[in-house]
Order: C-alpha cells, then sequence, then structure tokens
C-alpha cells in the first residue's frame, strides 16, 4: 500500500489570539510569555522582543495581520494562512475546542457548534468499538476517527483520503495522527486514494469494523450508492460494526430523509442498521467468525 509521504510541520501554529496575547504581554513589558504554539495541545514558553518573539532556539517577526477564523503556520519566511485555492478553497479553521475543523468554500466539514470535533470524533468511534480490531476509514479527512481509534488501542488501521489539499491541511494540523510517529507504531496506514475506487481491490472480509464519513451527497454521491455499500459488505466480516455519518442535508428544505435512504441501501446490502448520533449504526449480518 502506498502511504503518504513524511512531511510533518513542526513549527509554531499561531492563531490570532496568540498573537494579541504575545503582543499584549510586550506592551506590559513582560519579556517572557507562556502559551501554546499547536492549537492547545501544550503549553510552551517564548521570550519577547520589540521586532518579533524567540522559540525553540529560532527567531520569529510578528505576523502582519493576524485575522479571525485563520490558523498560521511559517513557510520559512513569513507567516501564512493555512489555506489553499486550486478549485476550491480549502482551509484549516481554529475553534474554541483547540482541535480546528476545515472548510472548502466556507463550508464546515466537522461539527463544532457543541463540542471539539475530536471529541465529536471519540463518540462515533466508540460505537464501533475499535480496540484490537482492523479498521478501514474510507475518508480521512483531518484523522481524527484515526487518531481516536490509535487512542482506543485499535489493531490496525487503513486510511484512505481523495483530496490532496485535505492531506497538506492534515500535515499541519497538530491535532492530526502522524503514520509515521511513535505513538501510531505502525498501526495507521494513510493512502492517498479514492475510496470509490480503491475498495474494489479491498481483500474480502478484511476488516473487523469500519468508519464511513462521505463528503454530502452532492459532492460524492457515489460513495452513497449501493454499489459502494455492497463493497462494504464484501470487505467487513460478519459482526462487523460500521458507522456511516450522514447528518440531515436538505431535510427541512426537500423532506428528503438521507439517513433512512442509507439505512434502507445497507440492508439491502446485508447489514441491520439503525439511525445514530448525526448517521446510521450498521452490523454486518452472518455468523461470527474471529480471526486467529
Amino acid at each position: 500500500m502506498q502511504t503518504t509521504p513524511a512531511a510533518r510541520y513542526t513549527g509554531p501554529v499561531l492563531t490570532r489570539e496568540v498573537v494579541e496575547a504575545m503582543r499584549a504581554a510586550r506592551a506590559a513589558g513582560a519579556s517572557v510569555w507562556s502559551g501554546s504554539f499547536d492549537l492547545g495541545r501544550s503549553q510552551e514558553e517564548v521570550a519577547l522582543r520589540v521586532d518579533g518573539w524567540r522559540w525553540r532556539g529560532h527567531d520569529y517577526p510578528w505576523p502582519e495581520d493576524a485575522k479571525e477564523r485563520t490558523i498560521y503556520v511559517w513557510d520559512g519566511e513569513a507567516f501564512r494562512a493555512a489555506q489553499r485555492y486550486d478549485h476550491s478553497l480549502i482551509k484549516l479553521v481554529p475553534t474554541p475546542w483547540g482541535a480546528p475543523t476545515f472548510e472548502i468554500d466556507g463550508i464546515k466539514m466537522l461539527p463544532t457548534a457543541q463540542a471539539s470535533p475530536f471529541e465529536d470524533a471519540q463518540r462515533k468511534v466508540a460505537l464501533i468499538a475499535p480496540r484490537g480490531k482492523r479498521v478501514l476509514d474510507t475518508c480521512g479527512g483531518l484523522g481524527y476517527f484515526a487518531r481516536a481509534c490509535l487512542e482506543d488501542g485499535v489493531a490496525q488501521m487503513d486510511s484512505f483520503e481523495k483530496n490532496a489539499d485535505v492531506l497538506w491541511l492534515r500535515r499541519l494540523n497538530p491535532w492530526s495522527p502522524d503514520p509515521h510517529d511513535a505513538a501510531s507504531g505502525g498501526r495507521l496506514r494513510l493512502e492517498h486514494a479514492d475510496v470509490g475506487e480503491r475498495i474494489a481491490s479491498l481483500p474480502d472480509a478484511s476488516y473487523d469494523a469500519a468508519l464511513h464519513d462521505p463528503p454530502r451527497f452532492g459532492i460524492a454521491g457515489e460513495l452513497y450508492s449501493q454499489a459502494f455499500y455492497d463493497q462494504l459488505a464484501r470487505v467487513l466480516r460478519a459482526q462487523a460494526r460500521l458507522f456511516h455519518y450522514t447528518g440531515t442535508p436538505n431535510r427541512k428544505t426537500s423532506g428528503r430523509d438521507v439517513p433512512a435512504e442509507v439505512a434502507r441501501r445497507l440492508e439491502k446490502a446485508g447489514f441491520a442498521a439503525q439511525r445514530a448520533l448525526d448517521g446510521v449504526m450498521a452490523i454486518k449480518r452472518g455468523a461470527t467468525s474471529r480471526r486467529r
């Protein structure tokens, strides 16, 4: 399996709040400030100067204009927003919870209103009970499903992500798991691939559980199709658990019930399915068969 190359960003990660706090401390006469340069995952001290600040032995200038709802990283010459524009604007966005979300053309890809997107992922991961299992992660995104599975003791996780820009954001995000670090221990394999195409080459009954968090139906309708669900059933073992995020798109405007449609297709593919959280929880029918 071809995995993404190791290119983890290890520099400081800034938000407007961090920059303003450092500037305020400097204006008050402080020469040292303690705060987080990895979106709340840890606390470190920096030396404050008139023209900038020093962190881990390196000098950095003050960012010229730190905007709200923007995350900044150092590119070797200046602090740049963690965003790209190709056909769409894709952007890493801070949240009050530490773990960031991301947006594509202004549309938020992860829920953040009531809880951290990572805590949201933990609740969904708990439904499939990944400890000791081999898990399929169809649409890796920022990797919060993967991180939660690793923390819970997953035996092996195969994760696929189609969008190269999402993988780039993932390498900038301190909350995203790195397949190559010690915490992963070789248990996470991340592949830059379209799971809609790649799944056909995965072996039969090779996974004990799966997490399916596709883009909305209008963007990736093929990942909600009967053909794809039939493939999911093929690669999962009997009694394997599947959580499928659906949300409730267009329900108020069109009356369409996407979770119900998904549950019906999963039932046809060989699952017992029911609504759970903001999606559908399903269990592959069949006799239990555990790998030795």
